[in-house]
């Protein structure tokens, strides 16, 4: 109650008459045992309601209220924060040239509690305290309105707020602050131009008064060093000084730095050319276009000094031109000077530039937009030094071997001969691998005696010599037993005594039809055992002579140039029809190499005809495992390797097959599944590709391949422990049965002509 009476005996009056409530009220109340505050309003001492509370409606929005639940301000408008730029004059007593300050300010009203801060931003040498003026709080409005509190209505563009005695005009809010309110559905005026302050203009003006009248010669460097510090662009180039006396092509690596615009060069040594290995042709340093003579003392500095020698009290004191008349303006070479095929000068040496790194590519499409960068061409140089050669060694003297006697040419103490470890570690006799291919051969000779001979010729693989032993024959007159021991064999028509060694026979020369020069003595291998036949075909890609997927395809192109092969099949069609039904199709071995001699002749050799017979056997054409214990064998490996990177492999396909029929190469599907580190023999991933089935182009069909690998989605019962190199590789000793019979039909399908020339026939 306000106190109007004069305070005299019996004009007081008792407050509290009629109040039974006198505790303070509680802000606090627990929601499920956590205190919380609460934004209800709360009455006073004596349930009287307080002076600062205002019972007053909610400020309406231009948006109607949803049904959302009505959640307190401080959950909502957390960390929302209106800002206003402000501004208020403060009076300078006594000051020459102003008479008030312009302070400009920030206030930042919180929506969160309607709370209050004003802030001002700190000015250099402003000469007052900055910073926070009001803390955050609520600010009350001046008297007689003392009792409320500023909020949110209060504050817009134009409007001018006291705040603690203080006179804030608003010039502007930012856009957040715009669009808030435009959304309560105030209207937000456009923004009103800030006063300056005079003391600040002043201050400016004696800073821009004592500046020098002169102009600022240095160069700040430092941002392009932060920039490209470490960033290098390296040119490949020459100096071609041949025109002069003992001048050499001198080839050079130009280095720019990007950091501070120098360049070095230095020179690329060739080995063993008698130079030093480290050649600087220019140290790191700015290189100018032009240079006519040495630099003297001091022409480098920025400004020009008029009193050289000073005196008297002018000691240690030095004038600079403000014009700068005596200094010489220089250029020096940037990065916009090189490229590929430009020439630059080097203190009187050309340098031709022809190539860049992959960086320097990059820079300059980045920077100049350059795409070509064809290197340049450089002139011829002829070899100057001679490159090394050992010392010719003297003519072979028989003794011994042809190591022997370079041994003893090239060394004062004789050593042993060094021989190739790797090749023998790999390639000598392992357990039941003896890895030697033995053939049958026959002598070639005169004397008809001699003709009927039989040998065994042994070629091992670790050392490349060969030995060769004769057969027993009943009442032939010879001897069995070693007819040549092991050792080097060479070939002939080469000279025995020279100073190199003569070419010897290899392994690839070793293949059933070939003709071996022995020493004076001719032999012919005309067959092998099984042991080298499969070597040879499990190495198909060294020998193609025993890889039939080569020999077919070397038989394709054949009959697409020469069409004679027809007439020959037409008579091979002939005899088929009037075959039975159970042996259409299947010929004898000797059939067989007669009906693809007529049609081939010489294109094809007999160690070609005997993979195709063994490839196409009517008596073991059966495989031997069925295909679901293949897959059981491939899925035990993939999954003992937790190989999971089918997705993968199946991509790489896609890859391949850019048209999507399904097929893919034989080789291209080996050699993906190698590439993706398919966890399986090299043996075992043939037999698997073999098992695949294929177009008439032969090729693979790889999701037949992805659906058989596939453990996951196609599991399949688990497969004993075998071993993988017996089963599918050359280690199998089990006997096969020689070719007798070949199914010439399904050859001459894999060729492609069956079809072509029995409708040619009918």
């Amino acid at each position: 109650m306000d106190k109007v009476l004069p305070l005299l005996p019996g004009n007081s009056f008792n407050e509290n008459i009629g109040k039974t409530k006198f505790h303070r009220s509680q802000l606090f109340k627990r929601v499920k045992g956590i205190p919380m505050q609460t934004d209800e309003e709360k009455a006073g001492i004596g349930n009287v309601p307080l002076d600062c509370v205002k019972i007053s409606d909610k400020y309406p929005s231009v948006y109607p209220r949803g049904e959302s639940t009505l959640l307190p301000a401080w959950i909502p408008y957390d960390r929302q924060v209106l800002s206003f730029d402000a501004y208020f004059q403060e009076t300078a007593q006594e000051r020459d040239g102003y008479a008030h300050h312009v302070r400009i300010c920030k206030i930042y009203f919180y929506l969160e509690d309607g709370t209050v801060q004003v802030s001002e931003p700190r000015v250099r040498n402003s000469g007052m305290p900055q910073g926070c003026l009001i803390s955050r709080k609520r600010i009350p409005f001046p008297a007689p309105r003392n009792r409320e509190f500023y909020d949110i209505l209060d504050f817009n563009i134009g409007c001018a707020v006291e705040l603690y005695g203080r006179i804030f005009k608003i010039t502007n809010c930012d856009r957040f602050t715009r669009t808030f309110l435009n959304r309560l559905g105030i209207s937000v005026p456009d923004p009103i131009p800030m006063p300056r302050d005079p003391y600040t203009d002043m201050r400016a003006k004696e800073v821009d008064d004592m500046a020098a009248r002169k102009p600022n010669r240095y160069v700040d460097t430092r941002g392009q060093f932060l920039r490209y510090d470490r960033h290098v662009l390296r040119f490949c180039g020459y100096w071609d000084n041949r025109d002069q006396p003992y001048g050499l092509m001198h080839h050079l690596a130009l280095h720019y730095f990007l950091a501070d615009d120098t360049i070095e060069i230095t020179e690329i040594i060739p080995p063993n050319s008698g130079r030093d290995a480290k050649a600087m042709l220019l140290r790191r340093c700015r290189l100018p276009k032009m240079n006519r003579d040495l630099p003297g003392p001091g022409n480098a500095s920025l400004y020009t000094v008029l009193n050289v020698m000073p005196t008297g009290f002018l000691s240690g004191r030095f004038i600079a031109d403000p014009l700068n008349m005596g200094l010489e303006k220089i250029e020096f070479y940037k990065d916009r000077d090189l490229a590929i095929g430009a020439s630059i000068n080097c203190f009187g040496r050309r340098i031709v530039l022809t190539d860049c790194d992959p960086f320097t590519k990059e820079y300059y499409r980045q920077k100049y937009g350059i795409e070509d960068f064809t290197p340049a061409p450089k002139p011829y140089e002829a070899p100057e030094c001679v490159p090394y050669q050992l010392p010719p060694l003297p003519p072979y003297n028989g003794w011994g071997s042809y190591e022997d006697s370079a041994g003893n040419c090239r060394k004062m103490i004789p050593d042993r001969p060094k021989i190739d470890f790797v090749k023998f570690f790999e390639k000598d006799k392992q357990g039941m691998n003896s890895h030697c291919l033995r053939f049958q051969a026959r002598m070639i000779s005169n004397i008809p005696e001699n003709s009927d001979r039989l040998f065994i010729v042994s070629f091992f693989l670790s050392d490349d010599t060969i030995a060769v032993a004769e057969r027993a024959c009943p009442n032939s007159g010879f001897q069995g037993g070693m007819f040549y021991h092991r050792m080097k064999m060479y070939k002939p028509g080469q000279e025995q005594f020279a100073s190199y060694e003569p070419d010897h026979y290899k392994v690839e020369d070793m293949f059933v039809g070939n003709r071996l020069h022995l020493n004076e003595h001719e032999f012919l291998l005309v067959d092998a055992d099984e042991y080298a036949l499969r070597y040879l075909e499990c190495h198909g890609a060294e020998f193609p002579k025993n890889d039939v997927n080569q020999t077919l395809d070397k038989l394709r192109t054949h009959m697409f140039k020469d069409p004679h092969y027809k007439e020959v099949l037409r008579k091979y069609m002939d005899k088929k029809e009037e075959c039975k039904e159970d042996t259409k199709g299947i010929v004898s071995y000797c059939d067989m190499r007669k009906i693809l001699k007529e049609t081939f002749g010489e294109e094809i050799t007999e160690q070609e005809l005997i993979t195709i017979a063994r490839k196409y056997n009517a008596c073991c054409r059966k495989s031997k495992i069925d295909k679901e214990t293949l897959r059981s064998i491939v899925h035990t490996e993939l999954k003992r390797f937790l190989f999971a990177d089918l997705e993968r492999l199946l991509e790489g396909f896609y890859e391949l097959d850019r048209a999507r029929t399904g097929f893919v190469p034989r080789p291209r599907a080996y050699a993906l599944c190698r590439a993706a580190r398919l966890p399986v023999d090299k043996a075992l991933l043939l037999a698997l590709l073999d098992a695949m089935p294929e177009n008439e182009n032969h090729e693979i069909s790889y999701p037949d391949l992805v659906q058989f690998l596939d453990y996951k989605k196609h599991p399949c019962f688990h497969s004993i422990p075998i071993n993988q190199k017996i089963t599918f590789g050359i280690d199998d000793k089990s006997p096969e049965p020689a070719v007798s019979f070949v199914d010439l039909q399904l050859l001459l399908k894999d060729l492609s002509v069956d079809i072509a020339v029995k409708n040619e026939c009918t």
